[in-house]
């Protein structure tokens, strides 16, 4: 099973970086999305171990440990931040420049 998550994680990290490296805005925007998804399955797949009782609760038992669950939380909602801005940011340049396609941008250089 840990092959089997290793190897999903790293498609969807390979997917994620192909998409970023396209001409395309859009897709590259959503290839951030997915970049960013997958650190988090990674930060999550390898901070987490198997406890006996859950992280908040009063039985007595190894516990599970709460921080990666909290630090995934947390990077959830600042790459969601991150994303909307990226989408304002596309949704300017789109409409001042009538595409999509960072080629045909050409004011944006020198």
């Amino acid at each position: 099973m840990d092959l089997l998550k290793a190897l999903a994680i790293g498609a969807m990290f390979g997917i994620g970086v192909f998409q970023l490296l396209r001409r395309n805005m859009i897709r590259s925007a959503i290839g951030l999305m997915v970049v960013s998804n997958a650190m988090n399955l990674f930060l999550l797949s390898t901070g987490a171990y198997r406890g006996v009782v859950a992280a908040y609760a009063n039985a007595n038992g190894q516990r599970s440990d709460a921080l990666p669950q909290a630090l995934v939380l947390t990077a959830i909602v600042i790459s969601m931040a991150g994303f909307s801005l990226v989408l304002a940011l596309l949704l300017v340049l789109s409409e001042r420049y009538r595409t999509a396609d960072s080629d045909e941008i050409t004011e944006l250089r020198n």
